[in-house]
């Protein structure tokens, strides 16, 4: 079966940093573009950054532009998403999605909450 795993959120102050991560299995992930995307409380889902199957090429949501840096690494079948100078409106769950030939899949998704 695939599964993907979203973790690393939590609770942080305004300006604050966090890492969020997305582990894959039951894929040959390096075959998968991955997105992030996020829901904040109220709100519809929104596309926050994605990166294609090889590394350094990736594209931004403009409000997180400059903030947030998507990466991975194909070796661990893992996604990352460091978020950097967070603010009270990147309070959301944070959702990742594998696309690829065959198929896409989403993890369960992981809270991120920025509030002083």
């Amino acid at each position: 079966q695939v599964q993907l795993v979203e973790s690393g959120g939590g609770l942080v102050q305004p300006g604050g940093s966090l890492r969020l991560s997305c582990a894959a299995s039951g894929i040959i992930f390096s075959d998968y573009a991955v997105t992030w995307y996020r829901q904040p409380p109220g709100k519809q889902r929104e596309l926050v950054a994605t990166i294609a199957t090889t590394v350094g090429t990736a594209t931004y949501a403009d409000f997180v532009k400059g903030r947030f840096t998507i990466s991975r690494d194909n070796a661990k079948n893992t996604a990352y998403l460091q978020m950097s100078s967070l603010k009270p409106e990147d309070t959301a769950v944070y959702y990742c999605k594998a696309n690829g030939r065959w198929g896409a899949y989403w993890g369960q998704g992981t809270q991120v909450t920025v509030s002083s």
